[in-house]
């Protein structure tokens, strides 16, 4: 089963040297043990640019699609046996960016 990591955070400054270290030693423990899918990391929200298309006219408008405190920051997608192995990766993966981690299945 595959699960979204998601890195949830509340100030737009990237990662410290430490924590991008331990970061990329999470990474490949995740690529040694064939947990690994993908993952990335993103820019600050103000970047963000939303696309709403849906009445066949598209609107384009600057910022995220939500004011948040909170934003996403990166992600893993992982794969995992179930929920339990994703959560133990999910807080390995936590104390590595030194922040909190949604994890949610895909269908």
């Amino acid at each position: 089963m595959q699960y979204l990591l998601s890195v949830l955070d509340v100030d737009a400054g990237t990662a410290t040297p430490d924590e991008m270290a331990a970061i990329d030693t999470f990474n490949e423990r995740l690529r040694s043990a064939g947990h690994w899918v993908f993952a990335g990391g993103l820019a600050a929200p103000d970047t963000a640019t939303v696309v709403d298309n849906r009445d066949g006219a598209a609107l384009v408008t600057d910022g995220p699609y939500l004011e948040s405190k909170e934003y996403l920051a990166g992600f893993w997608i992982i794969r995992a046996a179930d929920l339990d192995v994703a959560l133990a990766l999910a807080s390995d993966g936590s104390r590595a960016c030194n922040r909190r981690v949604e994890v949610r299945p895909f269908r």
